[in-house]
């Protein structure tokens, strides 16, 4: 077998990446206000080397633009509900903005009651999760979310596919070091990754998935090709399945996994469903330090063994890529500045 040919690679910078991400939504039918938006997450993905979200998937938001599945230029409109409770209706655009919309009040909220609930409807979420989280751990908050997704996950005992990866992300400040950040999907494994899998060429481990006929298999292709995921963790993953359903879609008002028909909208891929965000300030709490609680168990935690955190992986990543640039495939590049140029 031959050896694999070397890919040429090239620097760009964070502020570089944005600007060419954000030409290539305008370019493609979204509002600045949605570009910016976008671009700045998905350029944070690619930094921090979360590449199942970054620029990978440019294709798919074009796609789904062009199919007008979703509207790139909705306007979200922000409801304050109640004291602990905001509520906005993303107008069938993107949940990143409908969060941009209502953060301000959200923040406020919290600051007042000590926990405000920002419930996300009618909106498409195709990013990674930790995104929306640990900015407001670099405030001194805690924060929790949950988003449902497209169907493409088997429950637990059950024989097709139901919930959706409906992954679950958490931060927290934590004294002298990052905010403690994790996002997890229930699935097995996330769908992008199952996705580059198929395209390079690699297989999954075992238990992740089956193919169309309910099989297990280790080939991505399967599981993409009418196949579905597995819950991690049997039963347990499951559950947290559930639970994301529940509060992403039925408390929100947004859209169950299975309960969006996209089938007249070629070439859509972002789940229009709905987003949980819960926003906790410690601060209210009289008597203890927060983040130096959180200290205090992360130190506990090395003390046991334990050498690596959640999030660790990407705060190394993001230092790497602000002193040298986001290093990326030459040709990749290549298509985006196309991309940017049509």
């Amino acid at each position: 077998m031959s050896a694999p040919h070397a890919v040429e690679t090239e620097s760009i910078s964070f502020v570089d990446l944005v600007q060419l991400l954000r030409e290539i939504f305008l370019r493609h039918g979204t509002s600045p206000e949605v570009a910016r938006i976008l671009a700045d997450n998905c350029a944070t993905a690619q930094q921090d080397g979360a590449h199942s979200h970054g620029t990978f998937r440019i294709p798919g938001y074009l796609s789904t633009l062009a199919s007008g599945w979703v509207d790139g230029k909705a306007v979200p409109v922000v409801e304050d509900v109640a004291s602990g409770y905001v509520a906005v209706d993303a107008a069938g655009g993107f949940a990143q903005p409908a969060l941009a919309a209502a953060r301000d009040l959200l923040v406020g909220k919290a600051r007042d009651a000590g926990i405000a609930v920002l419930a996300i409807r009618n909106s498409h979420h195709f990013a990674a999760l930790w995104p929306d989280v640990e900015p407001f751990a670099n405030e001194g908050l805690v924060a929790l979310s949950v988003v449902n997704s497209m169907t493409c996950v088997v429950p637990h005992g059950g024989s097709k596919p139901l919930f959706g990866t409906n992954p679950i992300a958490f931060a927290a400040p934590c004294a002298g070091q990052p905010a403690l950040v994790f996002d997890m999907a229930t699935s097995a494994l996330a769908h992008g990754d199952v996705q580059i899998a198929a395209r390079t060429g690699q297989t999954l481990p075992a238990g992740s998935g089956v193919d169309r006929h309910g099989q297990p298999t280790l080939d991505p292709k399967a599981v993409l090709d009418g196949g579905a995921l597995l819950p991690f963790g049997g039963h347990k993953g499951s559950a947290l399945s559930m639970m994301v359903e529940l509060l992403s879609a039925a408390l929100t008002g947004g859209h169950f996994s299975f309960e969006f028909d996209w089938k007249k909208h070629p070439g859509a891929q972002t789940p229009w469903t709905g987003q949980l965000i819960i926003v906790i300030d410690p601060s209210q709490r009289q008597g203890q330090d927060f983040a130096k609680r959180s200290r205090e168990l992360v130190e506990r935690m090395y003390e046991a063994g334990q050498t690596r955190l959640s999030g660790d992986r990407r705060y190394r990543q993001r230092a790497k890529a602000q002193s040298e640039g986001i290093a990326m495939p030459a040709e990749e590049l290549a298509k985006l500045r196309a991309l940017a140029a049509v």
